[in-house]
């Protein structure tokens, strides 16, 4: 059976839900603001045990990367990024569940050919090209810095 672009067009809109704007965005923003206003009672929380600022920095993202990984493994990242859409992936725990996510899909392989190897799969091009830049950035500012 061939199918034409516009026959193709046709089945994917009857197929595919339309999604409220407002809704959309209501949600993205309730979650992702939620997610950051538990990073800061995190923070707050810290600091009020005497831990210094940059401690308490290291702190409130270690929790929530902890936060972000576990909930990924008992599966309600998931339910929340289906009802926040972007707002779930607030960078720290959207990380973590980059990271998390692929692991727990391969697990079944083993250890070092399926969590090991595939933990990275999503977010390892972010850290590659991330270090990458961070290198050349320190470059080009050391180069600067001797021509001044």
């Amino acid at each position: 059976m061939r199918v034409t672009k516009t026959e193709y067009s046709s089945m994917t809109d009857k197929a595919s839900k339309n999604s409220s704007l407002l809704k959309d965005c209501s949600c993205a923003f309730l979650v992702g603001g939620a997610i950051c206003t538990i990073g800061h009672s995190l923070f707050l929380m810290y600091r009020s045990f005497g831990l210094q600022e940059i401690d308490s920095r290291a702190a409130t993202s270690s929790t929530l990367i902890f936060l972000g990984a576990f909930l990924t493994v008992i599966g309600v990242y998931d339910d929340l990024a289906r009802f926040a859409g972007a707002g779930s992936i607030v960078p720290i725990t959207g990380f973590s569940n980059a990271v998390v996510s692929p692991a727990i899909e391969f697990k079944s392989e083993g250890y070092v050919l399926g969590l090991g190897a595939k933990m990275f799969i999503i977010a390892g091009p972010v850290i590659v090209y991330g270090t990458v830049a961070s290198v050349i950035y320190g470059i080009i500012l050391c180069i600067i810095k001797l021509f001044q």
